[in-house]
């Protein structure tokens, strides 16, 4: 688990925590004048509440509900924005060979339900049934009409992985071209930084182990980074003496192994988030062979036996 250093009381840091949608946003803006701060803030928070409405797949009136309804049916027109975020995220399939995939909520959920405490592991049939309409490569797009289309009906999309990283960067955009120099914007998962503390010192996170805040390996310089980290010490079922998520592989249909926590660094909250993910999927070695071929993402990976894993370029992160 990753948690921002705590700041000096007389450092003009002004913060504000909001609750947006069953999620939690806290906006720390450097500045000289605490009204001026707050009505910066404010326009953060309007973007956030924006970019939330937009990526939401469980408001009957969103343009993502409009999509899954017409899964199989015909193309969606969608608006720019949402077109992009799409292609974006159909990119990153690509890139993590359908481990990180948008359709993932296609699962059957009367085959397989994620709140069932495991005894034993399903058949691989009947898990791989489960799984068979999640596949990113049957998301249809047209570039000149902007559109989106699931080719099989009962297929749906949802963005809820990077819609956190993606308002975070929103706000963070928003708040720059207000004038702010130095900020934070974070997400409680998903978090960005840019400029530098008060005292001209960069920002600083303190990198430790999942339920031990205590235990710090390492101090890391995220000034001007985004950083997505998850964290899962409680919610997994022990089948054979091996621990399970309750999160399935998209492609067999077959509970994941543990990993206790996963962050990683990139320039974007976005691309931070959309690149945590698939570590769960692909597990500790792939991971770390994707992330080491990748310039500007970092990757910190704690596994259920605590033990820590870093791509290469950490190092040059390391205060």
């Amino acid at each position: 688990m990753l948690n921002i250093n705590t700041l000096s009381p007389f450092l003009s840091v002004h913060r504000r925590q909001v609750r947006l949608l069953d999620n939690f946003f806290e906006i720390s803006v450097v500045a000289k004048d605490e009204q001026w701060a707050e009505d910066k803030i404010a326009g953060a928070v309007t973007e956030i509440n924006r970019v939330m409405a937009l990526l939401s797949s469980t408001d009957e009136g969103s343009q993502i509900s409009l999509i899954n309804r017409n899964a199989g049916i015909q193309p969606v027109k969608v608006d720019q924005e949402l077109f992009n975020l799409v292609n974006r995220s159909l990119k990153i399939s690509e890139l993590t060979q359908g481990a990180f995939d948008i359709t993932y909520n296609s699962i059957d959920h009367s085959i397989w339900d994620k709140n069932i405490n495991m005894k034993t592991l399903p058949d691989t049939e009947t898990a791989k049934q489960a799984v068979r309409l999640i596949n990113y490569r049957n998301v249809i797009l047209d570039i000149k009409k902007h559109t989106v289309f699931l080719k099989e009906k009962g297929m749906r999309i949802d963005l809820n992985s990077i819609a956190k990283g993606y308002a975070t960067d929103r706000a963070k955009y928003v708040l720059q071209i207000q004038g702010v120099s130095s900020g934070i914007v974070n997400a409680f998962g998903d978090l960005i930084t840019w400029g530098r503390q008060p005292d001209n010192n960069p920002w600083t996170i303190a990198a430790a182990n999942p339920g031990q805040k205590l235990d710090v390996f390492s101090d890391l310089n995220i000034s001007n980074m985004a950083i997505s980290t998850s964290a899962d010490h409680k919610n997994y079922s022990v089948i054979d003496g091996k621990k399970y998520v309750h999160m399935v592989n998209p492609k067999t249909g077959l509970p994941l192994r543990r990993i206790n926590s996963i962050s990683v660094l990139s320039p974007s909250a976005e691309l931070a988030a959309a690149m945590a993910a698939p570590v769960m999927v692909l597990g500790v070695k792939l991971s770390l062979n994707l992330f080491n071929r990748l310039n500007q993402l970092v990757c910190v990976i704690v596994n259920d036996r605590k033990k820590v894993y870093t791509s290469k370029s950490i190092n040059m992160m390391m205060c």
